[in-house]
């Protein structure tokens, strides 16, 4: 990714976009998830090309009063972390930034590669998600 390319999607993350941590499953932990919302689908496209996303449609319940709305996430966990690592210089929202920093700094550390966590590496990981919802 170029800088400029991750200064624009740093602008759309700040602007309709979400750095959060997200279930895939049920009884599973929380992972980084980065999201995008827009009626623009061309825009989604393109940040879809540019991260390797995947677009899903919202239910539009009122189609006489609202446009079609389209959610861009990225949810693979190298996908997300290698994004983050780009975007962070340029991230202007500190919400953003700090949750996006704090992934970074601590989300493999805690993070038990077959999900089976020991009594103290549990403890971390929920630490974790906790002071990361604080932010």
């Amino acid at each position: 990714m170029k800088a400029w390319e991750a200064a624009y999607l740093a602008g759309i993350i700040d602007g309709e976009g979400s750095i959060t941590l997200t279930r895939m499953h049920d009884k599973e932990y929380r992972r980084p998830c980065i999201s995008v919302a827009s009626t623009d689908l061309e825009l989604l496209e393109y940040l879809k090309n540019l991260t390797n996303g995947h677009i899903t449609k919202k239910k539009n319940y009122h189609p006489d009063r609202h446009q079609n709305s389209f959610t861009l996430t990225i949810k693979t966990k190298n996908q997300v972390l290698d994004i983050l690592k780009y975007v962070l210089p340029f991230l202007r929202v500190e919400k953003k930034r700090k949750r996006a920093d704090w992934i970074l700094k601590h989300y493999n550390r805690i993070t038990i590669r077959n999900g089976k966590y020991n009594p103290e590496c549990l403890k971390q990981k929920l630490a974790f998600e906790e002071e990361f919802f604080k932010l």
